[in-house]
């Protein structure tokens, strides 16, 4: 498997853009053994959303071998070592897989019994009532019970895309293969080797507390201790100085882990201090100093651990770095043995277990990307420093998906491995 065809654009004329973008869809694909791809991921800026029919239908006329399409909008797009962000944009990456191995779903077309999913990638729009409830389903109805993905992002239209060539199912109407609402995608088989990591934004202020007291979306005790005394207390700030107490709260987060997600130790942070893959950070939306509670942007329950948090620059870096690292390691080769190595017996040639990237998806909040990172497309670069030069594609989103969880001021890496 050669390395996934990329290409991504700008340009005011969406037209414009997407010629662009097919020139170097074509120059790649006219490569001596290009594979011949049928799955194409297509994310566009929220300045072409206006235009998504019109933008999926000319791509899809122009290039009739790709006969799936999935994507999504987003307040921005990323590709290899670049982000654009408030301007108009497009990326294109073409996946050569089996085509056995996949299969788009949407609402006109959901995923069929027929097809034994692996993973998945998925679209979603934030809106969709009971969206924690769906993509829970989706998650069981895969064998590895892992999605990847995020929440479309948009200042004007949430669209998502999703194009199949094997049609739509009988009763459910035809589509223009742009819907509004509710989930779509891509289901993989197992053939379809990925790895994927969750990146985390946020440094925890202090330790994790256990939720004792909790009623819908308000923490009124952790560790049997008022929440708001607790919070107060690690900002080292007191509501007799309510504007000094009040900027500190607003500059804070939350990180939550449901009980079941805790680490046998109890911890909702790793041992180097910071935050683990299974922490959703969360808004704080609210006091109740009477009853010393803290409102928050999710429902929450007792025996969940919770860790309240500011973003931290470094602490993004460091963590963004550590899942490439992760990510290069499970594609190294094993090291032989030390009961053979120091046996003085000749072994048997080692059979080469190193893998190869061949593409990557990567979703990361709108709330991160160059800015936060220190200056533009400064994200995107410090990725292909760690995992060099692969096809990379992938959106700025309102909410990133990994398992079936909904994340924020997160990053989900997912790659493609080639056989």
């Amino acid at each position: 498997m050669k390395n996934f065809p990329l290409a991504h654009a700008t340009h005011p004329q969406w037209r414009m853009a997407a010629a662009l973008v097919l020139a170097q869809l074509r120059a790649q694909l006219a490569l001596p053994g290009a594979g011949s791809p049928t799955l194409a991921l297509l994310y566009i800026s929220d300045h072409y959303a206006a235009e998504a029919e019109a933008i999926l239908a000319h791509l899809s006329a122009e290039l009739p071998e790709v006969t799936d399409w999935a994507g999504t909008v987003g307040v921005g797009i990323a590709a290899t070592n670049v982000e654009y962000f408030d301007e108009p944009a497009m990326a294109v990456l073409l996946c050569d897989l089996p085509a056995d191995q996949y299969r788009v779903f949407s609402g006109v077309a959901p995923l069929g019994l027929g097809f034994d999913a692996h993973t998945a990638l998925v679209h979603a729009d934030g809106r969709t009532p009971e969206l924690s409830e769906l993509l829970s389903e989706m998650a069981a109805r895969t064998g590895s019970g892992y999605l990847f993905g995020g929440l479309a992002a948009s200042r004007g239209e949430s669209v998502q895309f999703a194009l199949g060539g094997d049609g739509f199912i009988r009763g459910q109407g035809r589509s223009t293969g742009v819907f509004h609402g509710g989930l779509s995608g891509v289901a993989f088989g197992e053939g379809v080797s990925v790895v994927s990591r969750v990146t985390q934004g946020c440094c925890p202020v202090a330790g994790s507390h256990t939720i004792t007291e909790a009623e819908r979306n308000v923490v009124y005790q952790l560790d049997g201790e008022p929440a708001l005394q607790v919070l107060l207390r690690e900002l080292d700030v007191t509501l007799d100085e309510p504007e000094q107490a009040l900027s500190a709260v607003r500059a804070t987060l939350a990180g939550l882990v449901h009980a079941q997600d805790v680490a046998a130790d109890g911890r909702a942070i790793s041992r180097t201090g910071n935050f683990g893959s299974d922490v959703r950070v969360r808004h704080i939306i609210g006091l109740d100093p009477q009853r010393g509670g803290v409102a928050l942007a999710e429902v929450v329950e007792d025996g969940m651990q919770l860790a309240f948090c500011q973003r931290n620059v470094q602490a993004a870096r460091a963590d963004l770095m550590r899942i490439c690292a992760e990510i290069r390691e499970e594609l190294e080769p094993e090291e032989l043995p030390l009961t053979v190595a120091s046996s003085g017996v000749e072994a048997e040639p080692a059979t080469p277990t190193s893998r190869r990237i061949a593409g990557a998806v990567y979703v990361s909040c709108s709330g991160r990307g160059g800015p936060h990172f220190g200056g533009p497309s400064a994200e995107l670069q410090i990725l292909r420093h760690a995992l060099g030069d692969v096809p990379l594609v992938g959106f700025f989103a309102g909410g990133e998906i990994a398992r079936h969880h909904v994340y924020g001021y997160t990053g989900v890496l997912t790659v493609f491995l080639a056989d």
